[in-house]
């Protein structure tokens, strides 16, 4: 029997995640101009629009149980609605110093849920992995850190925005534990149409609160089109490449595409701030990317069964 190395699989997942990273990076700039439940909320409301047509069972998918019910509702509050909260107010708060370090724990959080919730064994490989993962990010962010840094990161509020950080990397890891057992029984793009749902339920009360006082006279072209991309990518693309991928791959394997989260943070920080690149944070990336190559080459018994 043949059992064909994923890599469409393995692309998705990291398509999935370097978009995350992105709009994190990216997020900075909003949050300077909209209330955070405001942000959230137009998040939800444009990407609803944009998946109406994902709503609807297909024919071929079993209906709903209360069970997959109860998992889309978690799958959206803590991997939509709570994960932007936290990571919003963290980015506001903090640094991105502090958030690239704390966001390399995803890799390690997701195998450890996943050990936890779904029995899933974590080969040494993968451990390794891991490692390297965390590490690279790690080194990348500890190497952006300029002497005597000011400002967000030296305030007294940076401690709450590292807790807020931390929060939201355990509400990342928990939405690929949940979601995985999610993929089993329903579509990529109805999961995506669904909790993006959720999401828009849960923040409106406070967004419509927001909204009643902002002036969004003051918003340009320009912002209405980073928010445009900040939705789709946040709410459509990333949901639905992450759960395509995941139907293929271990949920603890695929936490370790995680590493391209903030790997492609810090790709924002130096193509859109004019960030250089130094020798160490070189050499991070090269560590990162060897984890993502040893979580994901074939093991012994795979390259038999496809000789």
């Amino acid at each position: 029997m043949q059992h064909p190395v994923p890599w469409l699989a393995y692309a998705s997942l990291a398509a999935s995640m370097a978009l995350v990273g992105s709009y994190v990076g990216l997020s900075k700039l909003l949050v300077a101009l909209f209330p955070i439940f405001l942000l959230a909320w137009l998040r939800f409301g444009i990407a609803a629009v944009a998946m109406a047509g994902w709503v609807r069972r297909p024919s071929n998918e079993p209906p709903l149980d209360v069970r997959h019910r109860r998992l889309l509702f978690w799958e959206s509050f803590l991997g939509n609605f709570l994960f932007s909260i936290c990571m919003l107010y963290g980015v506001a708060l903090s640094t991105a110093l502090a958030a690239g370090v704390i966001m390399a724990a995803l890799p390690g959080a997701v195998a450890l849920l996943s050990r936890l919730f779904l029995k899933e064994r974590i080969a040494p490989r993968v451990l390794a992995g891991i490692a390297c993962a965390v590490g690279g990010i790690a080194l990348v962010s500890l190497s952006k850190a300029p002497p005597g840094a000011t400002g967000a990161g030296a305030a007294p509020s940076a401690w709450l925005g590292n807790l807020l950080l931390l929060g939201a990397v355990f509400c990342e890891a928990s939405y690929v534990v949940i979601g995985k057992q999610l993929t089993g029984h329903i579509g990529p793009k109805r999961i995506s149409a669904l909790v993006n749902l959720w999401g828009l339920a849960l923040v409106t009360p406070l967004g419509l609160w927001q909204a009643l006082s902002f002036d969004f006279g003051q918003i340009g072209t320009p912002t209405w089109a980073l928010l445009l991309f900040y939705a789709l990518a946040a709410s459509m693309v990333t949901v639905w490449l992450w759960m395509t991928g995941l139907r293929h791959v271990p949920a603890a394997q695929a936490g370790v595409f995680t590493v391209m989260l903030p790997l492609s943070a810090a790709a924002v920080g130096v193509g859109f701030l004019g960030e250089a690149v130094s020798r160490a944070q070189g050499a991070a990336f090269a560590l990162a990317l060897a984890g993502v190559v040893l979580a994901t080459w074939p093991g012994r018994a795979a390259r038999r069964d496809g000789s």
